[in-house]
């Protein structure tokens, strides 16, 4: 089937100025990109007065679990509907990939996010992973294995190195996946068991990378001036402590460093903004191939246990609940609100669990003047009621000025790092994240919409070796985003929806037409993207 696309302005993903013209798509590829296309096609759309971009790609995702839902679709359309074709997905070091089937730890995968509910089983090759969800999901897909979830099938969740067995195990089972297509490989340095990994471990990891070309992306041990990640609570930032951390790991190689969700948690946490940028520019000087990535929302989506201290997560339920250790932990949090500008007013409970719906969209102090407790005692209630699983919607991350600032630094991408959730509060994210970023262009506190489009299609194709996406060029897949760039200028952000986009392509088929979805064609529009 043919289909001529005409009198578009055209973003290209090149970052070159736009021009009005017009493009050709055969089956599922671009057969023309022309100022003027007069072959006959068998469907005619009249793009005039509207923009026409390759699809977005969302370069932090965590979509991996969803993908092998028994019915997918409802975890990706509020994604399809801000313009987003393509995931990168298997962040945070807990990605779906990663394990041997046979494993019996199989129960500690997914970091405390995610699981296999609901889906079609277990796949923990990137072979096994792809064969299930290619042309059976609605979007386009790349998966990064997850250390975290390598470390967990090799030798658990426990507080402990990993023996000389276990951690030959998953640098084996990482290796492979790097040979079977992985887009690269994730750290979460902030969760089970990540957080338990010493830097000799991850230089480990690093290197693997390094061998394969392949980016190594970053949720790093602390992302604000004081955490619970390092004893000392006074001196140098938290967030800079674990970029340290990275320095180590990547110094002297050539690696494709991805630094995760560039936040800073905590009023107190700005502060260290600018050190972070030239620690980064001090490395692209030695060498290190660092870039960063953001997504256009100042609040975040963490689990529960974000703020507890790796040591006290390690106790068994009884030694919780000595005094002595509450009384420590109590000293601890105490501290590190005061010297984060952060506290229990900005930590929004999500989701707990069932028949705790009343919790949900409250602050945790808001809970405990609710219980008659304090606040930490709420926090921890919360946190033992929820099995610690519990999930929470927190701020400030960032500020407008932040992301403005990010978004007119050349090493940065964009990305929505946010997932749909069964029950509760979900992240702002899933709605309008990508419009947002286009709108700021518009309004002048974002780049220029040539870079704009660019760092969200052809810049994240580059950084992932995405082969012929994230352009609109001959012969490269028909991955199409239509947007109008006056509903994008006049719209109200922050609504629950997504605003200014009006048609998208996938593979060449037609998926959203007007704020249509055409749930058939979804079933089978997403391709795996293994990447050599």
């Amino acid at each position: 089937m043919t289909q001529l696309l005409k009198h578009a302005r055209i973003y290209d993903g090149t970052g070159a100025e736009s021009w009005v013209g017009d493009v050709l798509v055969r089956d599922d590829r671009i057969a023309s990109v022309a100022p003027e296309i007069h072959e006959p096609a068998d469907i005619v759309v009249d793009l005039t007065g509207k923009s026409l971009a390759p699809g977005f790609i969302d370069e932090h995702s965590h979509n991996d679990w969803f993908a092998i839902k028994e019915q997918p679709l409802p975890y990706f359309s509020p994604f399809i509907r801000q313009g987003i074709t393509t995931f990168i997905t298997g962040n945070c070091g807990v990605s779906e990939v990663g394990f041997d089937e046979a494993s019996a730890n199989l129960s500690d995968l997914g970091g405390g996010l995610f699981n296999f509910s609901g889906t079609k089983g277990h796949f923990g090759t990137v072979d096994a992973f792809f064969k299930a969800v290619d042309h059976r999901m609605p979007c386009n897909m790349a998966v990064l294995a997850g250390h975290c979830t390598a470390r967990a099938a090799a030798g658990g969740n426990e507080n402990r190195p990993l023996t000389e067995t276990e951690e030959k195990t998953m640098l084996a089972i990482l290796e492979k996946a790097l040979q079977q297509g992985a887009a690269g490989l994730s750290l979460g340095m902030m969760y089970k068991p990540g957080l338990y990994a010493d830097v000799e471990e991850l230089k480990k990891v690093a290197a693997l990378c390094v061998k394969y070309n392949k980016p190594l992306t970053v949720h790093p041990r602390a992302e604000s001036k004081v955490s619970m990640a390092y004893p000392q609570l006074l001196g140098r930032s938290h967030l800079l402590r674990a970029f340290d951390e990275l320095v180590e790991i990547s110094r002297g190689t050539h690696l494709k460093l991805q630094y995760s969700h560039a936040i800073f948690v905590g009023r107190n946490s700005f502060g260290a903004k600018r050190e972070l940028m030239d620690m980064m520019e001090q490395l692209r000087r030695e060498g290190v191939d660092v870039m960063f990535d953001i997504y256009n929302e100042c609040v975040g989506v963490s689990v529960i246990t974000v703020i507890l201290p790796a040591w006290y997560q390690a106790m068994s339920e009884a030694e919780k609940k000595k005094p002595l250790n509450r009384l420590k932990l109590a000293v601890l949090v105490k501290a590190s609100s005061m010297l984060l500008g952060f506290g229990f007013k900005d930590i929004q409970v999500a989701y707990i669990g069932p028949g705790y719906e009343r919790f949900e969209g409250k602050t945790v102090h808001e809970i405990a003047r609710e219980e008659k407790l304090s606040d930490l005692e709420a926090y921890l209630m919360l946190c033992e009621t929820s099995h610690f699983q519990g999930r929470v919607n927190m701020g400030p991350y960032s500020t407008p000025e932040v992301i403005s600032e990010f978004e007119h630094n050349e090493h940065c991408l964009y990305m929505t790092d946010a997932w749909v959730e069964e029950h509760g509060v979900q992240n702002p994210a899933i709605y309008d994240c990508f419009p947002k970023f286009l709108r700021d262009s518009l309004l002048g506190t974002g780049d220029t919409m040539p870079k704009t489009i660019r760092r969200m299609t052809g810049a994240t194709a580059d950084r992932f070796m995405l082969r012929e996406r994230g352009y609109l060029k001959p012969g490269y897949f028909a991955d199409l985003t239509v947007f109008d760039e006056t509903a994008l200028k006049n719209a109200h952000p922050d609504q629950q929806a997504a605003f200014g986009i009006e048609k998208v392509w996938i593979n060449g088929q037609l998926v959203l037409n007007e704020g249509l979805l055409d749930e058939n064609l979804l079933k089978t529009s997403g391709y795996a993207l293994p990447v050599s």
